[in-house]
């Protein structure tokens, strides 16, 4: 049914082939895989969870969980374990996962109850500050008043991973497209470290592990701040990274210059990938080791963008060297 990938590393044992899914190295980048589900195995699923209104899924958390068995199933078991396997290779860490038939805005439910259902196959996805729920909607339109580059259209939301002001582990990030109108531009951009040509530079600099402040504007709905560095290293000992230019508050001199420094290399790097994401597909990403962002918009008065992330903790493996206290 589909074309296998082979991972490097694997974290739980492999199944043969997956049942239930096509799965094969995206257009853009063989470490970035392309999952998808057909329209037989979208039906099925919808139907078994169509007794769980989104609601239900908000209040029970545990149904977030029964929904990922239920897609599992359908899957000849073989989902879970591509998926932990895939987020946890090194290698790769990526998919673009997409259901035929999903691809109206009038479905945003049923894309929640989806993309819930994959999450919870290898992790659980935090609380969400900005949302008050376990996933935030949010929307892009063509004026924007914001107090940070999420919603602004017109300009490159830079490089950066999730998480970097709360205390949860972020062990992955979900991004969903619920509606698309009047869009040109705006692909999502991705970065995989080991690709930035300067990792080695900036992750041997004195600085690189030094405790930085993050703090988070009023719309984030976090009013304490966190102490991290950008740069850790992961069970075997690789760099992982933890930054966002617009969160990170630099003390002096020294240390605003060296952010402006890997700020300028990230953004100029030649191995970002642009990423078209339709709708009603999903970026799936391991946080630790890639970073995200997103090109700008090309105006227009009718734009609008509707936006579904998740994001959270493995509950199979850990990335981190130690959960961050």
């Amino acid at each position: 049914m589909s074309t296998y990938v082979a991972l490097k590393h694997l974290a739980v044992p492999a199944p043969q082939a997956p049942s239930g899914f096509s799965l094969a190295p995206s257009r853009q980048s063989p470490r970035l895989l392309q999952l998808d589900f057909p329209r037989e195995t979208l039906q099925a699923f919808l139907a078994a969870a169509s007794e769980w209104p989104v609601q239900a899924l908000e209040y029970k958390s545990f149904l977030r969980f029964r929904l990922a068995r239920i897609l599992d199933e359908l899957c000849a078991g073989s989902l879970q374990p591509l998926l932990i396997n895939t987020l946890m290779d090194r290698a790769s860490g990526a998919l673009l996962i997409s259901a035929e038939g999903l691809d109206r805005v009038e479905q945003a439910d049923d894309m929640v109850k989806l993309a819930t259902a994959v999450a919870h196959l290898f992790g659980r996805s935090n609380f969400d500050a900005m949302s008050g729920q376990y996933y935030a909607r949010f929307v892009v339109q063509n004026v924007d008043q914001s107090d940070s580059y999420l919603r602004q259209p017109h300009r490159v939301m830079e490089l950066h991973t999730d998480g970097t002001f709360v205390e949860q582990d972020t062990d992955y990030v979900l991004m969903m497209k619920i509606d698309e109108q009047h869009m040109q531009g705006g692909n999502s951009l991705l970065l995989h470290l080991d690709d930035w040509e300067e990792l080695e530079r900036f992750n041997a600099h004195p600085l690189a592990r030094r405790q930085l402040r993050w703090s988070a504007p009023p719309s984030k709905r976090v009013d304490r701040d966190l102490y991290h560095p950008v740069f850790d290293n992961d069970v075997e000992g690789r760099p992982i990274i933890s930054y966002i230019d617009q969160f990170v508050q630099p003390r002096d001199f020294e240390e605003g210059n060296w952010l402006a420094d890997l700020s300028q290399s990230l953004e100029g790097s030649p191995h970002k990938l642009s990423i078209p994401v339709p709708v009603g597909s999903f970026l799936l990403i391991n946080n630790h080791f890639w970073l995200h962002g997103r090109d700008r918009f090309t105006a227009h008065p009718g734009l609008r963008r509707e936006l579904m992330r998740q994001r959270g903790y493995f509950t199979h493996a850990k990335v981190l060297r130690q959960p961050r206290q």
